[in-house]
């Protein structure tokens, strides 16, 4: 635990300590608390600010500011809180606002010397078995733009939950069963028999991209003109393999590993579709009406019972998901995570219904919802279908941006806000790029590091280190009002972690990344890095880029960035 984190813990403890507070209160204290550092804000706000006098005033009945007199005067008493905060005041309707002793700086650059990432692990964590499942489109042909945009969610959710602790499997769900694909293998057999010569039509609603047609030279030059001899479910199965394989590859050039790639057909072949209906039955829950058998999903919050198996005996895509999902429970996990795009809101509530009606706690589902993707060249928008044959890949992004920025630019945004994607930004190669401005932070880190080394023998310091004690105080010393800023936006990391496991705010991370970024350029800018005559200064200064170098090398790795060298 870093010290900051200590300090805050002191001030929990110290509160739960003096005032009488009922359990349920304090199960939910770590929800609306906040005890952020001051990194932006005016420095008459001190270091850190507390908003724990508000969020008390309704239980204790009191108001917010005697509420935080009390607090003040406990932490200017308490044994170890008095000898860091030097100031405590009170401010507006009852914010604690702190000011800590120099010490507290020379022990954190310690902390992040010593721990490095480690100074971001929450202690104490509830581990949770998670499934994050996203992207998981048909494989009815490439992946769209707005593909990406739910892959590098789940990618980079995954990520961050797995540093953090938890056990976190990402999964692609295949959708390899049902109307789609037959719809699918028709189309490509109409096109190779308009290969072979026949005035065979598409119809309306078929896929009319150029890749199928593509994919039919590709399977006649495999298999010879005897090819139209062979059943649908021939042709269904080898655009699935051929469209999954150019997904898969796509995917794997975005920086995306799945640890699963889950077909549906399984869950329909091994019978657990007819499993789960049958569980229903038995929970009474579901019921045969109008030849169809429908689900009770209306008691568990749904607008209106829904059917999982029609007339015709076929189930629904309802009724598959069902026992996609209870698999995933199946296998032990704790903690489901789906991410997926906005025009399936609808879905969500009737998902959970049925993991409530199965006997899964509703709070063991979460699903994040991307909104849409819109992409302009040349100034004007282009569209995005597979059917119509009009859509821009995720591939065409990839080899026109490159993989940095691409996944960058998709996950700089609330995944519920509109995304547009400006490829003229994109493409620049200057600070108006943020994946360009990062990138060169943290080559500029390290190009100031070797220049040191090479100017001054001293400057070497950070390499040979072994213990954190063995620093000159006297560096720690020099630390000056603009590197105990960019040692609080350091640390102040582990709050963005922390948050993103708890809101699964994604963009947070890029935010936070790019703000650190400009926190150290202007460092850069406005002070002399290298002073000869100055060795105590020049140490802490690079002391200071040695620890910002880290923590970029360690954002860009929870994000799949690339980390250049020379730019």
């Amino acid at each position: 635990m870093n010290l900051i984190s200590k300090i805050r813990l002191q001030i929990v403890d110290l509160v739960k300590n003096k005032f009488a507070l009922s359990s349920s209160f304090l199960a939910n204290l770590d929800k609306s608390l906040e005890l952020g550092l001051n990194i932006d804000k005016d420095p008459s706000f001190g270091d850190l600010s507390c908003n724990i006098a508000m969020i008390l005033a309704n239980e204790l009945k009191r108001s917010p500011r005697e509420i935080a007199l009390d607090i003040k005067e406990a932490i200017l008493q308490d044994a170890n809180l008095k000898k860091i905060v030097v100031l405590a005041e009170i401010a507006g309707p009852g914010f604690l606002n702190l000011t800590f002793d120099h010490s507290v700086w020379r022990g954190l650059s310690k902390n992040l010397l010593e721990f490095k990432e480690k100074c971001f692990k929450p202690q104490n964590l509830k581990k949770e078995k998670v499934l994050v499942e996203f992207v998981s489109a048909n494989p009815t042909g490439p992946l769209h733009l707005g593909g990406g945009r739910g892959g590098i969610i789940g990618d980079v959710l995954g990520s961050v939950l797995k540093f953090l602790g938890d056990d976190v499997e990402k999964e692609y769900y295949i959708n390899d069963a049902g109307n789609q694909v037959r719809k699918l293998g028709n189309c490509l057999k109409i096109r190779c028999e308009q290969e072979l010569g026949m005035e065979s039509m598409l119809p309306e609603d078929g896929y009319a991209g150029e890749y199928l047609i593509d994919l039919a030279k590709e399977c006649i030059a495999e298999n010879g003109k005897s090819i139209l001899e062979k059943p649908p479910v021939f042709f269904e199965n080898y655009a699935i393999h051929h469209l999954l394989k150019n997904i898969k590859k796509d995917l794997s050039d975005y920086g995306i590993i799945y640890d699963t790639w889950f077909s549906e057909k399984t869950l329909h072949e091994d019978g657990s579709v007819k499993s789960a209906m049958k569980l229903l039955f038995d929970k009474e829950l579901a019921y045969e009406s109008e030849g169809a058998i429908w689900f009770k999903s209306s008691q568990f919050g749904d607008d209106k019972d829904r059917v999982i198996q029609k007339h015709d005996d076929t189930p629904t895509y309802i009724a598959a998901d069902i026992a996609y999902h209870k698999n995933k429970f199946d296998r032990g996990f704790t903690k489901l995570i789906n991410v997926w795009g906005q025009d399936h809101h609808g879905y969500v509530k009737r998902l959970k219904a049925t993991m409530e009606a199965l006997g899964y706690p509703a709070e063991s589902l979460d699903v994040i919802l991307n909104q849409l993707v819109s992409i302009k060249k040349g100034g004007e928008a282009l569209r995005m279908s597979k059917r119509s044959g009009v859509f821009t890949t995720l591939r065409d992004i990839i080899d026109l941006v490159g993989k940095d920025v691409a996944r960058f630019f998709y996950l700089n945004r609330k995944a519920d806000a509109h995304l547009e994607f400006d490829l003229e930004v994109a493409l620049k190669k200057t600070d108006e790029n943020p994946v360009y401005y990062i990138q060169y932070a943290y080559v500029r880190c390290g190009s100031v590091l070797e220049k040191a080394k090479e100017l001054m023998p001293y400057a070497a310091f950070l390499d040979t280190l072994k213990n954190v004690d063995d620093i000159d105080e006297q560096i720690y010393d020099a630390l000056g009002k603009e590197e105990i800023v960019i040692l609080k936006k350091l640390i102040a990391l582990e709050s963005i972690l922390s948050g993103i496991r708890r809101t699964y705010g994604t963009h947070m991370l890029a935010y936070y990344v790019f703000e650190l970024s400009k926190l150290f350029h202007n460092y850069y800018a406005n002070n002399r890095i290298i002073d000869s005559e100055k060795e105590n200064l020049t140490k802490c200064r690079l002391m200071i880029i040695y620890l910002v170098r880290e923590n970029l090398s360690f954002c860009l790795d929870l994000l799949g960035l690339s980390k250049p060298q020379k730019m």
